[in-house]
C-alpha cells in the first residue's frame, strides 16, 4: 500500500450528539491512500454518523478532519466533495423520477450553449457503468429499477465526482453474487489508482476478502484498529456484538413445519414478475424464498400482500379464494409484509418510534372514536420490550435509530397486528451480526407460536439457520421446492439457485 505523502483521511477526537445523546465520543480514524479500510461496529456504534461528519453532512461538535492534508473546518458537503470525498449511502439519495444518467450527474450536468447536453450525459454515464461491468440503461427512470440497480447507480454517482476517498456504506446489501464480484473487481482497480476506500459492512466474508485494515467502533468510541491478518473473524464478531457469538447458527428441525395446517394455498398465481407460482405455507413453518436478482422474489411478496394485482390463479385460505386487491385486503386475511426497503417502504422517518410502532393498529387502539393515548403507549412499550428495541425516547423520530433498530420497529409494528402469515423481504439486510441473530430468533419464535413465515433473503447463512423448506425462483417461476434436509450448506443453496446439481 502506498504510504508516502499525507494520509487520505485523518479524523481526531470527533464528537457528535443528537438530542443530548452522544453518538460519537472522541473517535480517531485514519485511512491511507490506496487502502481499503473496513469500518465495523454494531447498529448504533456510530459508523454512518462518523462518515457523514467526514462528508460534511453533519456538523461535528468537537474534533477535526483532514483529507489529503487539507483541513475541513466547516461542515460543508461542497467542501468535502472539493477535497475528493464521495459517499455511497446505505439509505438511497436518488430521485426516482429522474433517469440513471440524470441522477449520476445531478448538479454537475454537462452543458452545451448553456443547456444540459443529455446525449453527452448518457454517454458518460454509460462509460462509468461499463467500468463497473454492470448492465443498466442510462436512460432508464430510476423509479422503475429494482433495488440492486439503485445501489449500483449510487456507486456510479460517487465515482462520477472523481473521488479520491470513496466511502461505501453496506454497498452489497442489495447485490447478487455476480454483482458483488464485479464491484470488488472495481474496488481493486480503484485501490491500484491510489484511491482510499472506506468500507462499511456487517459481512465478515466481504471484510476479509476486500479490506486491508479494520476499525471497530462500539458505543461511539474506538475499540480496535488492526490489519486483517492480525485479527480473527471471531474477534471481529465479538468486537461488533459485544459478546461471543457462534460462527454459524445451526438449524433445528420442527415437526410442526411438516404437519401444520395449511394457512395459504397458492395455486398457479401470476402477477407482475411472477408466473404460475404454486406452493403452500403451513402453520409453524419457515418457508425460505431464494433466487437471483430479478427472479421474482420481491414480486411474489408484493402479490401476496395485495400491492401487485394477481392476474391469474388464486390464493386460498380455509378453502376459499382470497381477494387480495390491496394491502388492506391482505391485512384482513391475516397477512403482513416486512418490506425490502425499511426506510422508503416500512417507516415514516420523521414520525416517532411510538407512532411507527402503532400505525397499523390505530383502529384497535381507539376509545370513543379517538385514538387512546394510554393504549398507544402501552402497546408501543410492549413491542419495544418484546423485540428489545434500543430506544432512549419512544417519542423521538424513528430516523434517529440505528439501521438494526429501525428494522426491529418495522417487524414489531406488524407483529402487533397478530398476523397468521408474515412475509419478510430481506429482513437481515444491513444489520449487524448481533441483530441478525436476534432476527433469526424472532423468526423461529414466530414459527414455534404457529405462525407461517415466508423469508425472502440473499443472506444464505440466515436462510439456512431459519428455514424448513425452500422455494427456488428463476425467471418469475417457482423452479424447485426443497426440504431443509436437502440443503446442507451455503454451497448446496447456491447450486440450487443457479440451477446446478451438487
Amino acid at each position: 500500500m502506498p504510504t508516502d505523502g499525507p494520509l487520505a483521511v485523518r479524523m481526531a477526537d470527533v464528537c457528535k450528539s443528537f438530542d443530548g445523546v452522544k453518538v460519537l465520543d472522541g473517535v480517531h480514524f485514519e485511512v491511507l491512500p490506496g487502502e481499503v479500510h473496513a469500518l465495523a461496529g454494531g447498529n448504533g456504534a456510530g459508523k454512518s454518523t462518523l462518515m457523514k461528519v467526514l462528508l460534511g453532512a453533519y456538523r461535528r461538535d468537537a474534533g477535526h478532519v483532514e483529507v489529503f492534508g487539507r483541513r475541513l473546518d466547516a461542515a460543508s458537503i461542497h467542501a468535502a466533495k472539493a477535497a475528493g470525498v464521495g459517499m455511497v449511502y446505505q439509505e438511497f439519495s436518488l430521485i426516482p423520477t429522474l433517469t440513471v444518467a440524470q441522477n449520476i450527474f445531478l448538479d454537475a450536468e454537462p452543458l452545451r450553449a448553456g443547456l444540459i447536453d443529455d446525449a453527452v450525459m448518457r454517454r458518460r454515464a454509460a462509460e462509468i457503468l461499463a467500468r463497473m461491468e454492470v448492465a443498466i440503461d442510462p436512460a432508464a427512470e430510476v423509479g422503475s429499477l429494482p433495488t440492486a440497480q439503485w445501489q449500483l447507480t449510487e456507486i456510479a454517482k460517487a465515482l462520477s465526482q472523481d473521488a479520491r476517498v470513496l466511502v461505501m456504506d453496506e454497498p452489497t446489501a442489495s447485490l447478487a453474487k455476480h454483482e458483488v464480484d464485479a464491484l470488488f473487481g472495481l474496488i481493486e482497480r480503484l485501490k491500484a489508482q491510489g484511491i482510499a476506500i472506506i468500507y462499511i459492512s456487517h459481512r465478515m466474508d466481504e471484510i476479509h476478502r476486500i479490506a486491508d485494515r479494520i476499525t471497530i467502533l462500539r458505543n461511539g468510541r474506538n475499540l480496535v484498529t488492526a490489519a486483517l491478518d492480525e485479527i480473527t473473524p471471531q474477534e471481529i464478531v465479538a468486537g461488533i456484538a459485544g459478546r461471543e457469538l457462534a460462527a454459524q447458527v445451526s438449524y433445528g428441525p420442527r415437526s410442526a413445519a411438516r404437519e401444520g395446517k395449511v394457512l395459504l394455498d397458492v395455486r398457479e398465481v401470476s402477477a407482475e414478475g411472477v408466473r404460475e407460482a404454486t406452493f403452500q405455507v403451513r402453520a409453524g413453518e419457515v418457508l425460505g424464498v431464494a433466487g437471483l436478482m430479478g427472479s421474482g422474489r420481491t414480486e411474489l411478496a408484493r402479490a401476496l400482500f395485495g400491492i401487485s394485482a394477481i392476474t391469474s390463479g388464486a390464493v386460498v385460505k380455509d378453502g376459499q379464494p382470497l381477494r387480495l386487491a390491496s394491502p388492506a385486503d391482505a391485512i384482513r386475511a391475516g397477512i403482513a409484509l416486512i418490506p425490502e426497503d425499511r426506510r422508503l417502504q416500512g417507516l415514516v422517518l420523521d414520525h416517532s418510534v411510538r407512532t411507527n410502532l402503532t400505525l397499523p393498529m390505530l383502529a384497535s387502539l381507539r376509545r370513543w372514536g379517538l385514538v387512546a393515548v394510554d393504549k398507544v403507549r402501552a402497546m408501543s412499550e410492549h413491542l419495544i420490550e418484546q423485540l428489545s428495541i434500543a430506544v432512549a425516547r419512544p417519542d423521538a423520530p424513528v430516523r434517529l435509530l440505528s439501521g438494526g433498530n429501525q428494522q426491529k420497529v418495522v417487524i414489531a409494528k406488524w407483529l402487533g397486528t397478530e398476523p397468521e402469515v408474515l412475509v419478510m423481504d430481506e429482513p437481515t439486510a444491513g444489520v449487524d451480526v448481533g441483530t441478525k441473530s436476534e432476527i433469526v430468533r424472532i423468526v423461529r419464535d414466530l414459527a414455534r407460536a404457529g405462525k407461517g413465515v415466508v423469508v425472502i433473503s440473499s443472506e444464505y447463512p440466515e436462510l439456512i439457520a431459519m428455514c424448513d423448506r425452500y422455494l427456488i425462483m428463476r425467471d418469475g417461476r417457482v423452479a424447485e421446492c426443497l426440504d431443509a434436509r436437502e440443503i446442507r450448506s451455503e454451497l448446496d443453496l447456491e447450486l440450487a439457485v443457479q440451477g446446478l446439481s451438487a
